[in-house]
């Protein structure tokens, strides 16, 4: 029988309404934003420490935003809405 307490290690996934942390024009500005989780790069994302630099990070997630930007977010940095 199956855990009826268990979590999905990954509960977001492509289709999830999620909330990200976007800096505005203001460096101090970072607000919340909600959108929609349009792609997950999860295939794709390299560790940093293979790139030779620490600058750039790559980023897994691509969110439309409900104000209609496209942001990418890192591993961690999404909520569930």
């Amino acid at each position: 029988m199956a855990d009826s307490d268990a979590q999905p290690t990954d509960p977001i996934a492509v289709g999830s309404r999620v909330a990200v942390r976007t800096s505005g024009s203001r460096s101090r500005d970072t607000k919340p934003q909600v959108g929609i989780v349009v792609e997950d790069f999860a295939d794709t994302v390299i560790d940093d420490t293979d790139l030779g630099r620490d600058w750039a990070p790559v980023k897994r997630w691509a969110i439309a935003l409900d104000d209609s930007r496209l942001v990418f977010a890192a591993e961690g940095g999404l909520e569930l809405a």
